[in-house]
């Protein structure tokens, strides 16, 4: 478990901050300056904060009360960055070996076999980085950063610099490393794609403080949580593959109920998570006839959230679990929607993503 309670100013941000990160991945959520960045380097040890602690289970990295702060070399972090930084010189298994360099003898270290496999790697091995693509060189980092053998790992928006191509050939791996690896991962996103796909785990930021916190699906189901502002906002249903038909389409179970979306790269039987953008559901008082759209999910009205301007979100409990809808405030009082009315959720196969779809944890 990694505890953090920070505070500290540095600018116009006021960082005052508590929460704990298990093992898996907890994503630090929500805007450009709410302090994600500025969290991730007070646990490396790259910032001194004003006042606090940082632990890892017993060992303690930081603590302002006691004038203790470790320095980044002695506090067993794999860092990852934006960039690879991969070494330009050193080919891809010098580069992973330069990461065994770093672990402590007679520590428990990760074998190069498996964390090469794990990350689909091994046709890579002899190259140098000036030969890889965006998504390779941050495998390779990853696999650095594992078989430094750390107590944790910090993801600085690993996936911020590449294109949506590379992100999709990524986040498989990201996904094996949350399932995988027995040790905390601290992950900075604002990406509600990533979020949803990725974390155990979510702290949710707004100017420097926790505005929520705890497991993914309960933080992006909370109509009032909206790190980025109610056009990001999105649910999260646990599903498993049924099977997949001939004209495209994947039949999925979600709490007892079908769900359908374009195919899905994922065998019959497997566990999912599917992120549902709360701007593509549609509320309906009654069941809809005559619609296009494949999946209408009977449910209750939550909440309903109403923002500054014209919109509110609508949080609706299914059978296969909290659906948010984006809609406004006109309707929403047009369909007399209050906690316990009655209604109908519809959502348009086609309008989920293949990158909010991903293997379950």
């Amino acid at each position: 478990m990694l505890e953090v309670r920070l505070t500290h100013t540095l600018g116009a941000l006021r960082l005052d901050v508590a929460f704990e990160a298990p093992k898996g991945v907890t994503v630090l959520f929500g805007r450009s300056g709410s302090g994600k960045t500025t969290i991730v380097n007070a646990v490396a040890g790259l910032l001194r904060p004003a006042s606090g602690r940082i632990a890892i289970g017993e060992r303690v990295l930081c603590d302002t009360a006691q004038r203790l702060h470790l320095p980044p070399h002695r506090r067993r972090l794999g860092y990852i960055f934006q960039e690879g930084r991969l070494f330009p010189h050193l080919s891809v298994r010098q580069n992973l070996r330069y990461g065994q360099w770093f672990a402590p003898r007679g520590a428990r270290s990760e074998d190069m076999a498996r964390v090469v496999e794990m990350l689909g790697i091994g046709d890579l091995l002899s190259r140098r980085p000036g030969a890889l693509s965006g998504g390779e060189k941050q495998r390779v980092a990853i696999g650095r950063a594992l078989l430094s053998t750390p107590r944790a790992i910090l993801a600085d928006e690993p996936l911020a610099s590449l294109d949506e191509a590379r992100k999709a050939e990524i986040l498989p791996y990201l996904e094996r490393l949350r399932d995988e690896v027995d040790i905390p991962i601290l992950y900075v996103s604002h990406s509600a794609s990533e979020v949803a796909r990725l974390a155990t785990t979510v702290v949710a930021l707004d100017q420097g403080r926790v505005v929520a916190q705890g497991r993914a699906e309960a933080v992006l189901g909370n109509p009032a949580i909206t790190p980025l502002g109610a056009r990001e906002a999105g649910a999260v249903l646990a599903a498993r593959v049924v099977r997949h038909h001939a004209d495209g389409l994947t039949e999925l179970e979600a709490g007892g109920m079908a769900l359908w979306l374009p195919r899905v790269d994922r065998p019959e039987g497997a566990d999912l998570r599917v992120r549902i953008a709360a701007h593509d559901v549609i509320v309906a008082r009654g069941r809809p006839d005559g619609l296009s759209a494949l999946n209408v999910l009977p449910g209750v009205v939550q909440a309903v959230r109403e923002g500054a301007g014209p919109g509110a979100i609508v949080a609706v409990d299914t059978q296969a679990g909290r659906v948010l809808a984006r809609i406004t405030r006109r309707a929403a009082t047009a369909l007399s929607l209050a906690p316990g009315a009655e209604v109908h959720v519809v959502v348009k196969a086609v309008s989920v993503a293949q990158a909010d779809v991903g293997a379950a944890g």
